[in-house]
């Protein structure tokens, strides 16, 4: 049986810790009537008024390589592929169900599509497996809180066998971790109330991962969901700890530690709009801009972010998430030696943006047009070599001005003359310093 080990772990999570950036990609029969995809649970929808969908399921603008191509061109380093959600429907060929990609019109394995995509490009490859399954027969619909027939008379919990729908469940993860070549990630979603740990037959799931795939990154989610920490953050994380803590539409005010502060590795999930599925009627979408930003707030905190975009009923990216993802993919070829293999800084934030470090290196994420030269803060002036604009290597002045002259422990980088910042979505000087 799997047990921790803390060198086996630093190692195994060391690639995550470089990469910083990944795409998650939401996509299911929710993606048809494009109300997101609780829209089951959220509606009380009964199976037979949700489940025809899959007779409209062809999948026909769905192209694996263009999401990675995307992910790649954004700067991400990995991308998650939903295999299935927690309405059942699978985008693989699992041999447990005919409620899947294959048995579509679309007749096609996009999980395979998307694992081959991933390694054509260099990304490394993460499926999201749900453990909820509101299509099988034997998952609970009165005890569960979240079971769309939660409730209703009609779909009583007798005759319901909870060990059956384990032994489905953990079939289906045996097939994904043994039919689709080496897989980097797993993201299991998720656990809440009375369904978590040892209720999922968890260390039995997670020794049988581990064993088919070694080295692989489990989420925390056996233990909780979108929020909470799980035993990861303990002295004495269970078998089921998961490698990383996985918060949801937030980024931890103070990154995440553990009992004994160490930092602990985490990552935010972030939508562009507020849905993971497809949803037509939510124009509420983040900017380039916000997106950048809220990245460097991940990494200068010791986390990771992973973007979501949700295709289109056809499979397509939507013209506002494409442009997003073009958006960020610009930024990042100039300055991803910002967010690659960098973390916590470990000084105070900066009142004008913020700092990542990498090394003997530091790298200020400046967000407001300073008046005169930009003040760095929390460095020793001693130990800075030089200033460099990082996006064109361009040696920036550091300047000792009358003007500045009662402020002696803060380096003043001179940009020149300007009304604005060179990039307004975050300008980032590379502060090369003398640290070992």
């Amino acid at each position: 049986m799997y047990k921790f080990k803390r060198e086996e772990y630093e190692k195994r999570i060391t690639w995550f810790k470089e990469a910083r950036f990944g795409l998650f990609i939401h996509w299911g029969l929710y993606a048809i009537p494009s109300r997101g995809e609780w829209l089951r649970s959220d509606e009380r929808v009964k199976a037979e008024d949700y489940e025809h969908y899959m007779d409209d399921f062809t999948a026909e603008r769905c192209d694996p390589r263009e999401w990675v191509r995307l992910a790649k061109q954004a700067g991400m380093r990995y991308a998650v592929l939903t295999t299935k959600h927690h309405d059942g429907f699978c985008l693989f060929d699992s041999k447990l169900t005919d409620f899947t990609s294959m048995h579509a019109p679309a007749h096609r394995d996009i999980v395979r599509e998307f694992t081959d995509a991933c390694r054509e490009e260099g990304l490394k490859v993460g499926l999201y497996y749900s453990l909820l399954d509101w299509h099988h027969p034997d998952y609970p619909h009165q005890d569960d809180m979240l079971h769309p027939m939660r409730g209703n008379a009609d779909y009583p919990d007798d005759g319901r066998d909870w060990n059956r729908y384990l032994e489905y469940m953990h079939g289906q993860i045996k097939e994904l971790m043994t039919n689709y070549g080496k897989i980097d990630l797993l993201f299991l979603d998720y656990s809440y109330g009375e369904m978590k740990g040892e209720k999922w037959k968890a260390q039995e799931l997670v020794t049988m991962i581990r064993t088919l795939q070694p080295g692989i990154l489990i989420n925390n989610r056996l233990e909780v969901g979108g929020v909470g920490y799980g035993s990861l953050v303990t002295r004495k994380p269970l078998p089921w700890h998961g490698d990383y803590v996985t918060p949801e539409q937030i980024i931890p005010p103070n990154g995440i530690q553990d009992e004994d502060g160490r930092p602990v590795l985490w990552e935010s999930c972030v939508t562009i709009n507020r849905h993971w599925g497809h949803c037509e009627k939510d124009p509420f979408s983040k900017s380039s801009k916000t997106l950048v930003r809220k990245l460097v707030e991940c990494v200068s905190k010791g986390g990771n972010m992973i973007l979501n975009i949700g295709p289109d009923a056809y499979g397509g990216v939507t013209k506002v998430q494409r442009e997003v993802l073009e958006g960020i993919g610009r930024w990042m070829a100039a300055n991803s030696k910002s967010i690659y293999g960098c973390g916590n800084a470990f000084i105070p934030k900066p009142e004008y943006g913020r700092y990542t470090k990498n090394g003997s290196r530091y790298y200020f994420h400046v967000l407001e047009t300073p008046v005169g030269a930009v003040p760095i803060t929390g460095i020793d002036r001693k130990k800075i070599k030089d200033v460099r604009l990082l996006s064109t290597g361009t040696v920036v002045p550091i300047v000792s001005h009358f003007t500045y002259s009662d402020y002696p422990d803060v380096t003043f980088a001179d940009l020149g003359p300007m009304a604005e910042l060179p990039d307004d979505i975050d300008t980032v000087l590379e502060i090369r310093t003398t640290e070992e």
